[in-house]
């Protein structure tokens, strides 16, 4: 697995069930709501400045993932992706990446035309079962409590940047 993350220079997220916890919240207004966790949100930042790019495909289409995205400087988003993989080749294309170099995080079974491509498929820990079958490293963490983090973190310990990165909060 090391071998795999040294090579990465994409890390792709899905949102519901990997960077929430998959609960969906609807007010009676019909505004949705999702929770976000913080420590996931410094870990994207922290990944970001240690030159891994940060994308994010997701099924479902929200003005509040949008707007959190932008708060995280991510600017590879794809919402509405039923068919994720043409997302995902739109990006590979535009990056100029072979498969070998990107990661991807997911939690269901709409994760895994792209998790059987990519160079690292990532489970979180909450994730389907079958998902898990198919991923390279299952995260400690479930996916909105902290598993985005444990991804960043792998990622730039394995990489040789974390330590640098921490050094301006020591």
């Amino acid at each position: 697995m090391e071998a795999k993350i040294r090579a990465l220079k994409l890390v792709i997220f899905d949102v519901d069930g990997v960077l929430t916890d998959g609960g969906l919240i609807f007010g009676n207004d019909g505004q949705e709501y999702k929770c976000f966790n913080s420590q996931d949100g410094h870990g994207i930042k922290m990944l970001r400045e240690s030159g891994v790019e940060v994308a994010v495909i997701t099924a479902r289409q929200s003005t509040l993932v949008q707007d959190r995205m932008k708060q995280l400087g991510v600017v590879h988003l794809f919402q509405g992706e039923s068919n994720k993989r043409i997302a995902y080749d739109a990006l590979k294309q535009t990056l100029q990446l072979e498969d070998a170099q990107i990661a991807y995080v997911g939690d269901d079974l709409l994760d895994l035309p792209i998790m059987r491509q990519v160079g690292l498929a990532i489970a979180v820990e909450n994730a389907h079962p079958i998902v898990k079958q198919y991923a390279h490293w299952v995260t400690p963490r479930a996916g909105g409590h902290g598993a985005a983090r444990d991804v960043c973190d792998k990622v730039m310990e394995m990489q040789g940047t974390l330590d640098g990165l921490l050094q301006r909060y020591l």
